[in-house]
């Protein structure tokens, strides 16, 4: 008879559940599927051949250095250009007090999660809403009240008739609002400007933060770049999450958090019980391809294949599914994915299996649900497919769905 270990698991971890997606994906792995599930950056945008001499000169000039423990803040060299960069964009004054680095965006949620969030304690989130920021904030025993998504945004009406039903009717609160407002995951859509000020009135009327989180915010395609959260609020009650998976590499697994420096002083005190720092040596290659000016014209690349990209399963989903009015499609503006909208009786999670067998994938929109889930939807991702399987892929699909429909 095996040990039992279900005496010793701590009660955080017997209400962590293996991820959905993650899960359902390793049915997407054989060669002949052509998936739209995953949210991977197009493997042509790694900057291969930019790195090798950077990486060389480093190890020969700063090797010993880049290979030991570092700084929890960051290296400081990095934390300096991200601080100047992030200063320009958003044409306000910020030191480097106000910016820690971390490895990637998800330990950023973690750290949130773990910083804000006491057992019970309700925070705010669109529906459907990124599942990393659900099960990061699941994991510390959140609460989570799910508002509605709207085509530019959350739904201010709903938004506000929750919080005075909690404020005023219920004497409770919420400790945070969390926010995808550029291209949100998984949904594609962006906020609006007349939204984002909304959003700070509220949180200043009914005294919560904001955690707003920004791995898309400089992949845009069209339209006009909106003024972050941070700096419609001045700085005082928002955290900002930013990474470099979706506009550098992935696997170096660097990111950073801006935010008022009491905030990032308690960031500081988390990250050392999690991993001491975020690896020098990686941070230290973003830094030096950020000096030889490497990063913005990665960007540009980045956004001219992607936009290429979108444009083209846009064009393809209006060729097979265009016409059929209980399908509907968002058309995103930036970022790596579009959501797709079935009629109601249409169930997703079941389509899926329908969709594997014809060898195509998507994500089951379910997943991204905090409470009550819709299963009449799915995310699509236009980054990492090739134009061929785009055509490929959503021509399966349409076939899938097509079947499905009374």
């Amino acid at each position: 008879m095996g040990f039992n270990y279900d005496e010793f698991f701590s009660s955080v971890s017997k209400i962590m559940k293996k991820s959905v997606i993650r899960e359902l994906l390793k049915l997407t792995e054989k060669p002949e599927i052509i998936s739209f599930a995953g949210g991977l950056p197009a493997p042509e945008t790694f900057p291969v051949n930019d790195l090798i001499p950077i990486i060389n000169k480093l190890i020969e000039r700063e090797g010993a250095k880049i290979l030991q423990y570092g700084a929890t803040e960051g290296y400081g060299e990095l934390r300096k250009l991200l601080t100047e960069r992030i200063s320009k964009q958003m044409k306000m004054p910020l030191t480097v007090n106000n910016l820690l680095v971390v490895s990637a965006s998800q330990q950023a949620l973690d750290i949130v999660g773990k910083i804000f969030i006491d057992p019970g304690d309700k925070i705010i989130t669109e529906r459907p809403s990124y599942l990393g920021g659900l099960s990061a904030f699941n994991s510390y025993k959140a609460n989570i009240i799910g508002v509605t998504l709207e085509d530019d945004g959350i739904c201010i009406k709903e938004l506000e008739e929750t919080l005075d039903t909690l404020y005023n009717k219920r004497a409770e609160r919420i400790k945070f609002f969390y926010t995808i407002p550029d291209f949100q995951n998984p949904a594609g859509v962006t906020t609006s400007l007349e939204k984002r000020k909304k959003i700070v009135e509220l949180a200043n009327k009914y005294d919560f933060l904001i955690i707003e989180d920004l791995p898309y915010r400089e992949l845009r395609y069209e339209g006009v770049t909106l003024p972050t959260l941070y700096e419609l609020d001045g700085g005082k009650r928002v955290i900002s999450l930013y990474t470099f998976s979706k506009i550098f590499c992935p696997g170096l697994r660097l990111g950073w958090i801006v935010a008022p420096e009491e905030v990032i002083n308690k960031v500081i005190i988390a990250k050392q019980a999690m991993d001491l720092c975020t690896p020098p040596f990686n941070q230290a290659i973003a830094a030096a391809y950020i000096k030889e000016g490497l990063l913005e014209e990665r960007i540009r690349k980045n956004i001219e294949i992607y936009s290429k990209k979108r444009k083209f399963m846009l064009e393809i989903l209006d060729k097979y599914l265009g016409g059929i009015e209980e399908v509907k499609w968002t058309k995103p503006e930036g970022g790596l994915f579009l959501w797709m909208t079935l009629p109601d009786y249409i169930d997703c999670d079941e389509l899926f299996y329908k969709a594997i067998e014809n060898n195509v994938a998507y994500v089951i929109g379910s997943a991204f649900y905090p409470e009550y889930p819709e299963k009449n939807h799915f995310r699509m991702n236009f980054s990492y497919p090739s134009f061929d399987q785009i055509e490929e892929g959503v021509k399966r699909l349409s076939k899938v769905i097509k079947d499905s429909i009374k």
